[in-house]
């Protein structure tokens, strides 16, 4: 049976996929377990950040088929809903050099030549969704002008963990994906608006992973 790392940064997230089944296992991740279409699944609250999302899939992915995550984000001019996330990077990671911040793939020695900074996810199966290239770093963006900055790199959503857990998938050789649903645009109302809307978002994100579950 093929096992599975479905990883979510907040209760909220954890809790809206296959809502009320399996056993939670003590320990730092509120891991659920349970089968489902034919899999075994690891439902884990890795919690906020990159730190945090790498360390539990570091921890946990040892015997995993494929790494998933679900959750919401922030829209850097995306129409509200949920997206297959297509491309991941890390806007945080790079180089600081006079006037510019020039951002290389994680991991990637950061000086010299950068080449293209994303991480790409395994082939959609034909969900049916949009696809996104997100931009993960370990701040909340909530201003128009750092949306902006991340929106040249061509990415159309925002968050804090997604770009993590592609490099932890990279460097162990396996499979990722990562389905995500808007939550607020990015800007000063994102704070307010985040609260309003994560649990319908998170919702929305985890019927889709179930979806994607049921074509594997």
């Amino acid at each position: 049976m093929a096992q599975i790392l479905i990883l979510a940064a907040l209760p909220e997230e954890a809790d809206a996929l296959f809502a009320g089944e399996g056993t939670k296992d003590e320990g730092p991740f509120a891991v659920r377990r349970l089968e489902a279409q034919g899999l075994a699944l690891a439902i884990a609250t890795c919690g906020l950040g990159k730190v945090n999302a790498a360390l539990c899939a570091g921890a946990l992915a040892g015997g995993a088929d494929m790494l998933l995550m679900t959750g919401t984000c922030g829209s850097l001019g995306a129409a509200p809903g949920a997206y297959w996330i297509a491309e991941a990077l890390q806007h945080d990671y790079g180089a600081n050099q006079p006037g510019l911040f020039r951002r290389y793939r994680a991991g990637d020695w950061p000086i010299g030549e950068a080449g293209e900074a994303h991480f790409t996810a395994m082939a959609d199966p034909g969900l049916g969704l949009p696809h996104a290239r997100i931009a993960s770093g370990d701040s909340f963006v909530a201003c128009p002008d750092a949306a902006a900055d991340l929106a040249a790199l061509g990415a159309t959503l925002v968050d804090m963990e997604v770009g993590a857990v592609a490099q932890v998938a990279w460097r162990l050789g396996k499979p990722w994906a990562a389905i995500k649903a808007v939550t607020d645009e990015a800007n000063d109302a994102s704070a307010g608006d985040f609260h309003a809307n994560l649990v319908r978002a998170a919702r929305a994100a985890a019927g889709e992973i179930e979806r994607l579950l049921e074509r594997l």
